[in-house]
């Protein structure tokens, strides 16, 4: 029998770069978008490479989520592996979901106090994307609980990622009707705003962040996260990349042909935010950056050397915090709305250079044992009594602990 283990075989922490190297990108992709929006001009704002920039902008959200799925996947499938029941894997990740929703509310108080004066306190209930990913966070590890807890004579990972692609599925078909016909009036805008991101205007609006359509990618994630954990997999990780990439290209170009099409589902057809076939075409995306990545890492110069990607995304969580407010707050580090592209540019490189080396300093700081104030301080020795508790992983993205840091 093959050794899985053998030096044909990258290590964990080999196979696991392309996770943190995705969410370096994109980090990279939400610097520029921000950073574009936040400080050119008007004049500026008509040229094509804007356009461009803004349509890179539609990828870090669902990047983050599709991540958090894949992450809560391998954390699960460990848990389920060592014999936790599934209460207690559904108090833990539900858990760290609550704790990721709780850094989004601490956020927008952040930004609610900084902004003081001049924001409405309306901003302290804007559904952003901490919330969501929380919010998802909760949602996957409830359905896991569903999952494992009902009797099936049916694998346990093929249920879990069949339950997952579903729910995902199913979330892109109930967006264009939650964000028009069936819109839950009858629900507090503070709630109806996590449905179909109302917030207190009246119509749903395109920049924020509700669970449909966004916790379709996470669910997406989850999905393949499973797959990633099968048995088969581990024997032929380098040809399932290739065929997910495969897979991806396949599922943009059919959702372009149904895009195309006379006849659509829904009375109100909105592309851009609603749409099953948008959100299909970004699931697409998403695996293909999977498969690019995953070769980038392993047969490619991802790992030859030093990572800028690598490294800002094992601390994404910390340079998504600091730079909106050296871009978009009152420390900004250029004026907004009246830069052109050079200068624009410019102050990206410098974001871009000021986040690399805060997360250098995160990572330093962490192997000396400084821990943020979230992490989990119960003593080790009680976690190993505790089976249950051993989840430690950062909260950003619920990883396995041999993907990185926070």
């Amino acid at each position: 029998m093959k050794d899985v283990s053998s030096p044909l075989q990258p290590a964990k922490t080999s196979r696991l770069a392309y996770i943190d190297w995705m969410r370096g990108l994109a980090c990279v992709l939400m610097f520029q978008t921000h950073c574009y929006d936040a400080w050119l001009s008007p004049e500026a704002r008509k040229s094509t490479f804007f356009m461009y920039s803004q349509l890179g902008g539609t990828l870090p959200a669902p990047l983050f989520l599709f991540l958090a799925g894949i992450s809560f996947a391998l954390v699960t499938d460990k848990l389920i592996l060592k014999g936790v029941a599934p209460g207690p894997i559904a108090r833990s990740t539900i858990r760290r979901g609550a704790e990721i929703f709780a850094l989004g509310l601490l956020f927008r108080l952040q930004e609610y106090l900084i902004a003081w004066g001049w924001a409405p306190w309306t901003d302290l209930l804007r559904v952003d994307i901490l919330n969501t990913i929380g919010v998802s966070m909760m949602l996957m590890g409830l359905t896991c609980w569903i999952v494992l807890a009902s009797p099936g004579n049916v694998a346990q990972r093929a249920r879990l990622g069949i339950t997952a692609a579903a729910v995902a599925l199913s979330i892109s078909l109930l967006t264009p009707p939650l964000w028009t016909s069936w819109r839950p009036q009858w629900l507090p805008w503070p709630l109806q705003s996590y449905i179909n991101g109302v917030h207190n205007l009246g119509e749903p609006q395109a920049w924020l962040f509700p669970i449909f359509p966004w916790a379709g990618f996470a669910f997406a994630g989850l999905a393949i996260g499973f797959l990633l954990r099968a048995e088969w997999t581990r024997c032929h990780e380098g040809g399932l990349f290739l065929v997910a990439g495969v897979f991806g290209v396949g599922l943009i170009q059919g959702a372009r042909w149904l895009d195309s099409q006379p006849l659509h589902l829904f009375a109100t057809y909105d592309f851009w935010h609603t749409s099953p076939a948008f959100f299909l075409i970004r699931v697409g995306l998403l695996f293909t950056i999977l498969c690019a990545s995953y070769v980038w890492c392993r047969w490619g110069p991802g790992q030859w050397a030093f990572s800028p990607l690598i490294q800002l995304g094992q601390t994404s969580l910390l340079v998504y915090w600091v730079h909106i407010e050296f871009v978009y707050g009152r420390v900004s580090i250029l004026s907004k709305r009246v830069q052109g592209m050079m200068s624009a540019s410019i102050g990206l490189l410098l974001i871009f250079l000021a986040m690399l080396a805060l997360s250098l300093a995160r990572t330093k700081l962490k192997g000396r044992g400084v821990k943020p104030f979230w992490r989990d301080t119960t003593p080790s020795s009680q976690r190993l009594a505790q089976p249950h508790q051993e989840v430690t992983a950062p909260p950003q993205l619920l990883r396995s602990r041999n993907v990185g840091g926070s």
